[in-house]
């Protein structure tokens, strides 16, 4: 299956088994970095680091028996998969004792990481997801306009409109009478053919509900279009393309990446320094895993910040599940808190449970200055 949509991300976090541990497989497969034979040779490498770990865990049969079938399901999967699998990573989640198992080819390569928890570690597909917007570029011509849905690296093409509109012509009249009324029809079909391409924009966009919208077209038309947009496509018009009625979708899609990964980094520079100015202002924004966790725990974060590959080991309640860093005992229940490898994931999965955004910066970034995460509240502090 392939990672596309934060809906699958939502479902994988819902699996839970209180008797059970599970396995999360993470697996660098870009064989335009790797050879075949060197992402076999990393495949194998980490079930055997995997079965070593298994081997010192002090935990029940029942669970260890589990955790040595997922051993065996993922060392099948990758015999039969590995050699045609086209994708930049690998995930795989398996609960064998509850007969769970999740795959997904992921357009990012993710670090080599085996996981054996109480539930599947996501915050990688958060990452990789945070990482993309879903784009609609539209390309108008004077006679026709094609729409593209940019995603992941991949471009499709959605739409395409064509409108008769006559080219520009002089013709002779008296004093000029008869060219200024053709002038002005072939104005009125090329506005009538805009406004079709706005509209047809906007039923894209109420489908497809995309992010960011891109827009190529001559200099000259963009002053006429641009008024018959709607709202929502001002909003998210982020670029002007530099395309011809010639160009191949493979030129397109290396230029809206190219634009794309730009704007990423200037919106992630911007999330940090709002965050900052809030937190500065003493305003509805916290800092530091400490004061982040509390906050998750009393339902009063709207967007969690985190610093990409970002971990800390912590504390987490067995009956209300909230998570500290090194609290022995949970004082709300006043129960024996749990290890648990990675609080930061467990951050990560209980903002989602809790419909907060996620987000994630990309280090450095003037966040590590604040403890490599952050969080904006819904009520002032």
């Amino acid at each position: 299956m392939k990672l596309s949509s934060r809906k699958q991300i939502k479902l994988l976090a819902e699996f839970k088994n209180e008797n059970l541990l599970t396995t999360s497989f993470y697996l660098d497969t870009d064989k335009g970095r790797l050879a075949k034979k060197e992402i076999t040779l990393s495949f194998k490498n980490l079930l055997s680091q995997g079965r070593t770990r298994l081997e010192s865990l002090d935990i029940s049969k029942n669970k260890k028996e589990s955790l040595q079938q997922d051993l065996e399901k993922v060392s099948r999967f990758g015999a039969q998969r590995l050699p045609s699998l086209n994708s930049s990573g690998l995930a795989i989640f398996s609960c064998s004792g509850a007969n769970f198992w999740q795959d997904f080819a992921l357009p990012e390569a993710p670090r080599n990481r085996i996981i054996f928890d109480r539930d599947p570690y996501v915050r990688l597909l958060s990452a990789i997801l945070d990482e993309y917007h879903r784009i609609c570029a539209l390309l108008l011509e004077r006679r026709g306009a094609r729409w593209f849905d940019i995603f992941m690296g991949e471009i499709a093409l959605l739409d395409s409109l064509t409108s008769d509109v006559p080219s520009r012509v002089r013709e002779g009249g008296w004093e000029g009478y008869e060219s200024k009324r053709i002038e002005r029809h072939i104005d009125a079909q090329l506005h009538e053919h805009f406004r079709k391409a706005s509209q047809k924009t906007f039923d894209l966009f109420k489908k497809n509900q995309f992010d960011w919208f891109f827009l190529g077209c001559k200099e000259e038309y963009r002053s006429d279009l641009e008024p018959l947009l709607h709202p929502y496509l001002k909003e998210r018009l982020k670029s002007w393309l530099k395309t011809n009625s010639n160009d191949s979708e493979d030129k397109i899609l290396k230029q809206a990446i190219e634009i794309e990964k730009k704007l990423k980094k200037e919106e992630e520079a911007a999330l940090a320094q709002s965050l900052i100015s809030e937190l500065e202002k003493g305003g509805r924004a916290v800092s530091g895993v400490k004061e982040v966790l509390r906050k998750l725990n009393q339902a009063e974060v709207q967007t969690l910040i985190v610093t990409r590959n970002f971990s800390k080991e912590g504390k987490s309640c067995p009956k209300c599940h909230f998570l500290y860093v090194d609290e022995l005992r949970c004082p709300v229940c006043q129960l024996k808190t749990e290890n648990v490898l990675d609080v930061i994931d467990e951050g990560v999965e209980a903002a989602m449970d809790k419909k907060c955004q996620v987000r994630h910066i990309t280090p450095p970034s003037k966040l590590d200055r604040y403890g490599k995460i952050g969080a904006f509240l819904r009520f002032k502090t």
